[in-house]
């Protein structure tokens, strides 16, 4: 008895592990165990998608199809609920694409999501995802077949034309083997020394004629080729200056002037004889002249004696000394460096460096740079309108070892400098004057030595 409740209970024991166990892999097999996300997608066409069908995110088993709401109306969609597991929920994004696949070309059909975007959030549980109509293997097939007309048709057409192109083909090389015939007896021709063109290759002084002639030929060409170009634009010079109706004007004015000149010459005929006629005394006009002039030498001598004593004058020298200089074209070093009006050191100065300001030519002189005459524009500048009103004064230094090069290059310098000021900007050539300093600046000045130029503007002394 004890034996036989023994043997039922280990039955029952067994009987409850193997029901335990079946549930287990049952539910591990439909997940029953796991935690799911729900969602939805709407299809026109299920093409044999039905409740219990798998689902794949990504190619990934991730659950299964949960319901199929029929639609009422055939505008409708089927509403197809879905369940996933909750660890691919990262996958499934808004941008998420839901479409119904087969595998294999006959097997089970199940619906497959797309994995989104990274850049789309996550998609919510129970929201409907976007949908796409499968494709079906009927249509497949019937554009298969239509392809498949297509193609026949096409090379049905290819054989005729592949048809008629080989009759052409054999037209061609029909031509092709009478051109070739006919060449090689050109060839014979030629290499007997037939016709033209056999002389040409057998005889060479005439084909070395031919070809000087030829090169003349060409050269000529080319010269009356730029002939024609020099005369055509000759004439358009001539037809854009308007040089036929000018000539006309200058000869008309060149007639006018020839008569207004006969005229003239008479009246000035006239004018000499009763010039040159004798006066009352029976001096000629010519004495009479040589006399004026004589007298005019003699009295400006007199006053240029006069003044310069004047200048020296003790009563009339503060007079000229108050003009602040005497005379800006003729200044003598040992004069200039002993005048307070150009010691003084209120004088503005603008010093221009010689290694920056000239350049030796190719004759061994110098002359101004581009970058010294941009030097002097500027330093121009910086003294305003003084060198307009004010007189200056060009210093002309060189620190040249040799003493006579020395002079004359600080003189050269400063004289260049004074030219181009006086022309460039058009200044009273008795308000600049030039001097040669060697290479010693004026004392009082901070500078012992220097090699350049140095533009001075004299400040008159208060009256």
């Amino acid at each position: 008895m004890k034996n036989r409740s023994f043997i039922v209970g280990v039955f029952v024991l067994a009987g409850l592990a193997l029901f335990t166990l079946g549930m287990f892999l049952i539910g591990n097999r439909h997940e029953a165990f796991s935690r799911h996300i729900e969602y939805y997608a709407e299809f026109t066409d299920l093409s044999g998608l039905t409740k219990g069908s798998k689902v794949q995110v990504a190619g990934m088993d991730a659950g299964e199809v949960i319901g199929i709401v029929v639609p009422p109306t055939p505008a409708s969609r089927f509403r197809v609920h879905i369940r996933i597991k909750e660890t691919l929920h990262g996958l499934v994004r808004t941008d998420s694409v839901a479409t119904i696949g087969t595998e294999g070309v006959v097997g089970d059909t199940f619906l497959l999501i797309h994995s989104g975007s990274s850049k789309a959030p996550a998609a919510a549980p129970d929201a409907t995802l976007v949908s796409k109509e499968p494709t079906e293997l009927a249509d497949l097939l019937d554009q298969g077949k239509g392809t498949l007309t297509d193609v026949d048709i096409t090379v049905r057409n290819a054989n005729g034309l592949l048809t008629s192109v080989g009759g052409n083909l054999n037209a061609a090389l029909t031509n092709i083997r009478a051109t070739v015939g006919n060449a090689n007896d050109v060839i014979v021709g030629l290499k007997e020394g037939r016709g033209p063109a056999g002389m040409l290759l057998h005889d060479q002084q005439l084909a070395t004629r031919i070809r000087q002639t030829v090169s003349n030929a060409e050269l000529a060409t080319a010269n009356l080729n730029h002939a024609s170009g020099q005369a055509d634009a000759l004439i358009s010079n001539i037809q854009s200056r308007q040089l036929p109706q000018k000539v006309d004007d200058v000869l008309g004015s060149v007639k006018s002037a020839a008569s207004n000149l006969d005229t003239t010459s008479l009246q000035l005929r006239q004018t000499l004889e009763e010039a040159t006629g004798q006066d009352e005394q029976g001096a000629t006009a010519g004495t009479n002249i040589r006399e004026s002039l004589s007298n005019l030498n003699t009295a400006t001598g007199n006053m240029a004696d006069e003044t310069e004593a004047l200048k020296h004058n003790f009563f009339f020298r503060g007079f000229f000394t108050h003009r602040g200089y005497y005379n800006l074209t003729q200044l003598s070093p040992d004069k200039y460096r002993k005048d307070r009006l150009f010691t003084n050191p209120a004088n503005q100065r603008e010093w221009l460096a010689g290694d920056q300001v000239f350049e030796a030519g190719t004759d061994g002189t110098e002359r101004l740079t581009v970058q010294g005459k941009k030097m002097l524009d500027d330093a121009a500048t910086r003294l305003g309108d003084a060198i307009l009103s004010t007189p200056l004064v060009i210093e002309g230094y060189s620190d040249n070892s040799d003493a006579a090069e020395q002079l004359a290059r600080s003189e050269n310098r400063a004289i260049l400098v004074r030219a181009y000021l006086q022309n460039h900007f058009h200044l009273n050539p008795g308000n600049i004057g030039a001097v040669a300093l060697r290479n010693s600046p004026l004392p009082n000045l901070d500078r012992s030595r220097w090699d350049g130029v140095c533009i001075v503007v004299l400040k008159p002394r208060p009256k």
